[in-house]
């Protein structure tokens, strides 16, 4: 149980709010780069309670800059996209990737008042099909080389989420819960087996459960009474890595979430591939009205997305940590609260949170599959790889 002002913290993802200004030292997805186009050039994007459009000019750069042009606050997403950048639909103002004002049509020859013009702009990167932005303070930061980016002896796929309608952290923690596996998932995890009682679903197969922390996030681990172990791990601070693909959860604000998931299809002889430009799928909604929250929706429980957004959405939009009851299974969920609350008060105190790279010499591909244990580290003991 935690108190107001904690569940506050955790979860207000806005400027100046510890969650979110934790959440700005890392690189984010923005968007899918396939989806800006000579027809479509300008997108709409919501994120960390900010509003910004994402734009590709005439010359192939890509800027992230604030919607509301900063003349009279009219949407840039309808400018008209030009060689220099992105000229604004009311009066004209003419902004670069950068966030520069280059031109202020009606004002007098000569003028030079745009130049005392700069709108908000956020640096962009293409990584894996996806646009990554960065919303922090300079210096950037390096995208780390984790392996479902940087391996070359395989294809990747993009699948686009329905919008998760509530708050990000609510998913996160369900990535530190390792008990709802074999309840929630046991339709769809029991390869055929009969269950004969669904309330313990297939609880029973598991020894125990493990928790601890790892050189770019946290682990979670299940121990089979068969022998199997079966581990995922948590990338700080927001993506969940599973078998060969990774989940990334991006707030677009307190209560509103955008989901990415990139999976890594490996050659069958383990040749490399010289160009992978991933297909996009984007998933129907599990819920029906679509647009609707609990409890005037209704969602479809036929799949372990649709199963795990179900259990996200109806804690509320934000979830009230206030009420709950935790137990033993939940050990992970506490620690990853414990990481949060630790890693913001980094933050504050101007030291770069964990996973945070700067050192391109030390930015080698990271296997996510198998992250060695800070506790066990220089120890024979290592992790074993993922059976899912």
């Amino acid at each position: 149980m935690l108190t107001r002002e904690e569940n506050e913290m955790l979860t207000r993802v806005g400027p100046g709010k510890p969650a979110g200004e934790l959440l700005r030292r890392y690189w984010l997805p923005v968007g899918v780069a396939s989806e800006l186009t000579e027809e479509q050039p300008t997108q709409l994007v919501r994120i960390l309670g900010e509003t910004l459009v994402l734009f590709r000019d005439k010359k192939g750069h890509v800027g992230l800059i604030d919607d509301r042009c900063a003349h009279r606050g009219a949407s840039l997403c309808y400018g008209r996209v030009e060689e220099r950048g992105l000229a604004c639909p009311y009066h004209g103002w003419l902004y670069d990737s950068k966030g520069n004002c280059l031109e202020t049509p009606a004002e007098p020859a000569g003028s030079k008042f745009h130049l005392t013009v700069k709108q908000r702009a956020y640096p962009v990167q293409k990584v894996v099909g996806l646009y990554f932005a960065y919303l922090g303070p300079e210096p950037q930061p390096l995208i780390p080389n984790y392996d479902i980016w940087t391996r070359k002896d395989g294809r990747r796929k993009i699948f686009i989420q329905p919008q998760l309608d509530c708050n990000w952290f609510q998913a996160m923690e369900n990535s530190m819960d390792p008990a709802h596996l074999q309840i929630l998932h046991q339709d769809t995890a029991n390869n055929g087996r009969p269950i004969p009682n669904t309330t313990r679903g297939l609880t029973d197969d598991v020894e125990k459960f493990e928790f601890y922390e790892v050189l770019y996030g946290l682990m979670k681990r299940r121990i089979y009474k068969n022998g199997m172990v079966d581990e995922h791990p948590l990338i700080f601070p927001n993506m969940l890595r599973q078998g060969n693909g990774a989940q990334i959860r991006v707030p677009m604000d307190d209560t509103h979430t955008k989901v990415y998931i990139v999976r890594f299809f490996p050659t069958e002889d383990g040749s490399d591939i010289e160009f992978d430009e991933p297909p996009v799928e984007y998933v129907k909604p599990y819920k029906y009205p679509p647009d609707a929250i609990h409890p005037y929706t209704r969602f479809h429980l036929d799949a372990v997305q649709a199963q795990d957004h179900m259990a996200w959405e109806t804690q509320g939009p934000v979830a009230d940590r206030t009420r709950e009851r935790l137990a033993t299974s939940d050990r992970g969920i506490v620690m990853l609260r414990e990481v949060m609350l630790r890693e913001m008060k980094k933050v504050r105190q101007g030291i770069d949170p964990l996973g945070v790279l700067r050192d391109a010499a030390h930015n080698p591909m990271i296997d996510t599959r198998l992250m060695e244990s800070i506790a066990q580290r220089g120890q024979d003991r290592a992790p074993r790889a993922v059976n899912e």
